[in-house]
């Protein structure tokens, strides 16, 4: 590794240390002790972790990596070793009010459990001694891994320039253990989108508009937040343009089509929604409760939470954990708003798409995508009692959500 520069050497090693740590941490801990059941982190989980429940789920019941397999991973693993229209046992359908009958698998975006089916088909011969779905495991955690290595890469590229390489890697480090970034190594959709959209972010920062666009295309298809883009690409373009000198000279054909391109993520997501995937998609989110910008579904979904928190200890530390990520998210976007615009407010679109989406739940995961939160976090790095003191909470968060995702209890 001589030939490869200290920041990328470290970022590797970095990423390394990283998942062999949470996988180790993940696989012992049900050595040691075993957990209380059932869950009661949110108003609905006790009925979801009785002790039965993932025994009995054939599509995450496999014994290899099953401390990284659970929830919503079941869904991906379907699509991608059965596809969308999964009739396999364990599989729920559902009847919509027209009486369109749909999987529930139509609830989750298509990129992911196709990037799974091919590391799938890639690793078939290697892999003979392990079951399907102990294969499909494994496509999965590489493809969350690498995506979640792109991250970090790209989080230390759009800070060039503005920090030096000490802050840079503490961000991406920061980024590492936040809180709920343990998703990023399971088999779930954060780590894959982490890296295109983080990819897409740097690249356009660095006013390579065809590779962004091009990239963008694809977060759509991985979480509906992906069309978020849209504003940081825009945002970029509106800026590229000197507003105090004459515009004429400035607004070329490259120009337009610049423009032009920063539509892709929305066009992309549209598309989906106009496709048999996005009118499944309609039918799988009456299961689920989840809407686009459901205000009053949303209100309504929290006050619900809440009042069973007020008699459940473990649902108040839950909460606790997905509010305070929220306001850091909040507040550090608004503090980056005058450095970088476009970062800042593909940061609050992304709380306000997730935020009111209408579950009343998960936002320490879904504020993951907020760039503001580790350049700003970095900065107060640089004071060395903060640095260890976050460094502990953070890391000892992560762990303690790790662990509990293993057992299969609720954390997002």
């Amino acid at each position: 590794m001589n030939h490869i520069s200290p920041a990328v050497r470290t970022i590797l090693l970095v990423w390394l240390g990283w998942f062999v740590v949470l996988f180790g941490i993940q696989v012992v801990t049900p050595m040691r002790l075993n957990l209380k059941r059932p869950d009661q982190a949110v108003a609905w989980s006790a009925q979801e972790t009785t002790l039965a429940n993932k025994k009995n789920n054939p599509l995450i019941a496999d014994p290899f990596l099953n401390e990284q397999v659970s929830w919503d991973s079941e869904y991906y693993l379907s699509i991608a070793l059965h596809g969308y229209d999964d009739r396999s046992a364990g599989m729920d359908w559902l009847t919509s009010d027209s009486g369109e009958e749909r999987s529930l698998n139509y609830a989750f975006f298509p990129l992911y459990p196709q990037l799974i089916n091919l590391f799938y088909r890639i690793l078939a011969p290697f892999t003979a001694p392990l079951t399907d779905l102990a294969r499909g495991a494994l496509a999965g955690v590489m493809v969350s891994l690498l995506g979640t290595l792109a991250a970090m890469f790209a989080l230390y590229d759009m800070l060039a320039g503005e920090m030096d390489e000490n802050d840079r890697l503490r961000a991406v480090f920061y980024f590492l253990i936040f809180p709920s970034a343990f998703f990023m190594a399971m088999v779930y959709t954060e780590g894959l989108f982490m890296g295109i959209s983080f990819s897409v972010l740097a690249l356009s920062k660095r006013g390579k508009w065809v590779w962004a666009s091009l990239l963008a295309i694809l977060a759509p298809w991985t979480r509906a937040v992906g069309a978020a883009l849209f504003i940081a690409l825009a945002v970029r373009w509106l800026l590229s343009v000197d507003w105090k000198q004459p515009l004429r000279p400035q607004v070329t054909r490259n120009f337009f089509m610049q423009g032009l391109f920063a539509t892709f993520p929305a066009l992309s997501y549209y598309a989906w929604r106009l496709s048999d995937f996005g009118k499944g998609w309609e039918v799988a989110q009456q299961w689920f409760g989840r809407v686009e910008l459901g205000f009053q579904q949303t209100l309504g979904a929290y006050a619900w939470q809440l009042e069973h928190a007020a008699t459940h200890p473990e649902s108040q530390v839950y909460f606790a954990l997905d509010f305070l990520c929220l306001a850091l998210a909040v507040l550090s976007s608004l503090v980056y708003l005058r450095k970088d615009p476009a970062l800042a407010l593909f940061g609050l679109a992304v709380i306000i798409l997730s935020a009111f989406s209408g579950g009343g739940q998960g936002l320490a995961r879904y504020v993951l995508p907020v760039p503001a939160m580790y350049i700003t976090l970095a900065r107060l790095g640089r004071n060395p009692a903060f640095d260890r003191t976050w460094t502990l909470a953070s890391a000892f968060t992560m762990g303690l959500s790790a662990v509990l995702f293993a057992f299969d209890f609720w954390v997002g």
